[in-house]
């Protein structure tokens, strides 16, 4: 077969092939230039002589029909007479993997069907197999039958996103936020709690504040513990330049990348900069740009950013909960990668990235449903609060995260930088768009299911955060969604502890139910601390013993000092020395996620679900400073 035939979406024989060259060059669609040029890309980088042609904008859709029909010798497809209820007896996610689709009934015996690949006798038997009905095919893009499916699947699609693993298995779910137990169990604590206050105030204050110090201390203290391991290994899949460079480009597997966006005009342009430079054989590569429905400004910036061929905008039907992992659903539902991986609109992933996350799923086994890269930042430098960001991602990454893994513990993924084997993701329900932090969700449930969350030695180069209430807004998600995934999944204790062993267990109520309550203490303990040490000591003692007020104050002194010592263990791996000095100020960082903890907890009693929007491109900064 010729290489210069359209897209490797239609394929063909070789008779066919020269035929589609010479009607371009014949009716001056193309001139022989072009034609050089677009061959030499496809010998470079496997991208097929009609897509470059696409890109530079030499050839548009309507042209490709109208040539593909005429040497196919079909009708062009008409996408507006479609017969959706008889389109729905199949799958549309079967359609987009062998780019087909049947439009209508001719007869008893004939449908209608477009197709994007050449239309040749094996495939003809194949569809009728499936349709039980001779076929007539008519000629369309692989776009074409994408949006035709997109609208007709539409409600479907926007519903299966909503609530798949809500129909699956609702237990497991943040569509409720409590279950039924969970609120008589809250009800009768706080009865009780209320009815101490009222008997023995004293007594009852003193009990919570004990409670919670040893639960600040806790929290520390595993954080602490874990890092310290992951400082005695390096990361767990290390792989090498020579094992990268020793990768036949011709043996790899189809990858898709989704990249949900909303209200992300200003930099949608570098998104399709940062991702271009990818190193996969575009042949081989998908870029989902998802994009809100009623996002024109996003999607206006986006076509005019004059994206390669290879990106492509899956429109993301209207509907409720309007979150990113409900927009990721949607994407999986068009992947037809074997491997999959999230990024953010503002990220810089290491070219190399996708290779070496593949190299290690290679050696991890079925058993390993994800691959987690870190995530450094390009403006470290730009504020204070920039510089805070980096130093907490820094231990967070290089340290956390290779503790939990070299411990087999589960580990909550990042929002971004997420490689997972597309069908484990599948037959895991997805994401949970009704969790605000779907991701450290779904390292739990894969953690349960038996399933291992590696990570790589690459980066993921974002923006830091430099604004204060954009970090509000940002953090209270976080910490909002650890309190949904706390609620998910201590809905079945037992089964839970079952399932991931006793050690799992405890990692889960540490860290992620332990993350929140730690927080919410930061703030009652500093103005503890405070007023004990301001206070006339007479004063004081009257309504606090002082061995209270002493185990307040060494938990302030112990896990501040914790966090510091934590703090500036991040910059050593990434040669960021000068960021040292600056992790003396993070008792000052966790006011902030204090703060946000607070109207986390108020947002999960008022609007669970509500997604608090993270404002990118406010840096001056860029990567390449």
């Amino acid at each position: 077969m010729n290489d210069d035939y359209p897209m490797g979406n239609f394929g063909g024989t070789s008779k066919q092939s020269e035929a589609f060259v010479q009607l371009l060059l014949d009716e001056g669609l193309a001139t022989q230039d072009q034609i050089r040029e677009a061959r030499a890309v496809k010998a470079r980088s496997g991208v097929h002589i009609d897509q470059t042609l696409a890109s530079r904008g030499h050839l548009d859709d309507a042209t490709l029909v109208d040539v593909i029909s005429r040497v196919w010798n079909i009708e062009r497809a008409v996408m507006t007479h479609i017969d959706s209820d008889f389109v729905r007896q199949w799958s549309g996610q079967r359609y987009i993997a062998e780019n087909w689709m049947p439009l209508r009934e001719l007869d008893d015996s004939r449908v209608l069907v477009a197709t994007a690949r050449v239309p040749d006798s094996e495939r003809s038997a194949s569809i009728a197999r499936t349709l039980q009905r001779d076929v007539v095919f008519v000629a369309a893009t692989s776009a074409q039958i994408w949006n035709a499916i997109l609208d007709v699947f539409g409600p479907i699609i926007a519903d299966q996103a909503a609530n798949e693993l809500w129909n699956r298995n609702p237990v497991m779910s943040a569509r409720t936020v409590a279950s039924r137990g969970q609120k008589i169990g809250f009800l009768i604590l706080l009865i009780v709690a209320v009815a101490a206050l009222i008997l023995t105030p004293v007594a009852t204050i003193i009990t919570m504040i004990a409670l919670t110090s040893l639960v600040f201390l806790a929290g520390t203290a595993f954080k602490f513990f874990i890092s310290l391991r992951g400082a005695r290994f390096d990361l767990v899949e290390r792989v090498s330049r020579s094992e990268v460079d020793a990768l036949n480009d011709d043996d790899l597997p189809r990858y898709t990348v989704l990249v949900p966006v909303f209200r992300e005009a200003n930099i949608v342009a570098q998104l399709v900069k940062n991702l271009g430079s990818i190193d996969w054989p575009t042949g081989r590569l998908e870029v989902f740009v998802l994009i809100e429905e009623s996002d024109h400004e996003t999607r206006d910036a986006f076509d005019a950013s004059s994206p390669p061929d290879h990106f492509q905008v899956i429109t993301v039907p209207a509907g409720h909960p309007q979150t990113k992992p409900r927009a990721c659903n949607v994407g999986l539902f068009f992947a037809r990668g074997d491997y999959l991986v999230i990024f953010d609109a503002e990220d810089t992933p290491e070219p190399d990235q996708l290779k070496k996350a593949y190299i290690s799923f290679q050696r991890g086994g079925d058993k390993t449903v994800c691959v987690q890269a870190a995530l450094n930042y390009f403006n470290a430098n730009e504020n204070v609060l920039t510089r805070m960001f980096s130093l907490e991602y820094g231990y967070w990454f290089d340290y956390m995260l290779s503790g939990l893994d070299s411990l087999d513990l589960p580990i909550p993924l990042g929002g971004t930088s997420n490689h997972f084997r597309t069908d484990a993701l599948r037959s895991l329900g997805g994401w949970d768009p009704y969790n605000v932090t779907e991701d450290a969700d779904l390292g739990i449930r894969a953690s349960a299911l038996g399933y291992r969350v590696g990570v790589v030695n690459s980066a993921t180069m974002e923006e830091a955060n430099k604004s204060i209430p954009n970090f509000i807004r940002q953090r209270s998600r976080w910490i909002k969604g650890y309190m949904q995934t706390t609620l998910v999944h201590a809905r079945r204790p037992a089964a839970l502890l079952g399932e991931i062993g006793f050690w799992r267990f405890c990692s889960f109520v540490l860290l992620i139910a332990g993350t929140p309550a730690t927080f919410l203490g930061v703030l009652p303990f500093y103005i503890l601390t405070v007023l004990s040490l301001v206070l006339p000591t007479d004063f004081v003692g009257q309504f606090f013993p002082f061995w209270l007020l002493w185990v307040c104050f060494l938990n302030f002194i112990i896990g501040s000092s914790i966090m510091v010592y934590l703090s500036m263990m991040g910059p050593f791996k990434r040669g960021s020395f000068s960021l040292v000095p600056w992790a003396l100020l993070n008792p000052l960082y966790w006011v902030l996620h204090s703060i946000a903890s607070y109207k986390a907890l108020w947002q999960l009693i008022t609007k669970p679900h509500y997604w608090e929007k993270t404002e990118h491109g406010l840096t001056t900064q860029n990567h390449h400073d």
